[in-house]
């Protein structure tokens, strides 16, 4: 079976193995899925291999939404940037919208990942060192992209607005597949720009 995401980070083979098997499990059939047992069944290996490397559920969450964020992060440093802030923004949330089959199970991933670190504080963490990075990142674009007209505090809620309507979008494109194809995607991102980086 195909890989969901690029290779695993440099991680050890059969540790990435059974991540990459969970995720499998989480975009396919949801989180609610995920079991020692499951994973183990998925990776094709036992019940003590995956406990070996990942004591409890809990741990083997946190590995994956880990791995899972490393590889949104991989992909976004790789985005190839211009002099035109507008066309920067629009190719990193691109990155972050379901266009194709591996993002959209990759956005799959998040959303599990994102419900269930309102309970679990260990994904909590994650999820909250993940945004503040993004948060400081577009605030920097947009400070930049309104050259120097924004303060500071302003910058930041633009990044804040940014990343929730993405996030928005993504959940809806997965959540009622067919509402938001691609190009309804695409269009949303360009309304969202017109709003925030205006031509």
């Amino acid at each position: 079976m195909m890989p969901l995401m690029e290779a695993l980070s440099s991680r050890r083979p059969r540790e990435a193995a059974l991540t990459e098997a969970l995720l499998r499990i989480v975009a396919e059939r949801g989180l609610d899925q995920v079991s020692v047992r499951e994973v183990a069944a998925e990776a094709d290996v036992s019940i003590g291999t995956v406990q070996h490397y990942f004591p409890t559920k809990d741990a083997m969450l946190a590995g994956a939404f880990t791995e899972v964020v490393a590889r949104i992060r991989g992909r976004l440093t790789s985005v190839e940037l211009g002099p035109d802030i507008r066309e920067n923004l629009s190719a990193v949330f691109a990155q972050l919208l379901p266009l194709d089959a591996k993002r959209v199970a990759e956005a799959r991933i998040q959303v599990a990942f994102a419900a269930r670190a309102a309970h679990a504080p260990e994904l909590a963490a994650i999820q909250r060192a993940v945004q503040r990075d993004v948060y400081a990142a577009l605030a920097e674009a947009f400070t930049l992209a309104s050259r120097g007209q924004l303060g500071a505090a302003q910058a930041l809620l633009s990044a804040q607005v940014a990343m929730a309507t993405v996030d928005g979008l993504a959940l809806h494109a997965v959540s009622a597949p067919g509402l938001l194809p691609p190009r309804r995607l695409k269009a949303a991102l360009e309304l969202l720009l017109d709003a925030l980086v205006p031509r």
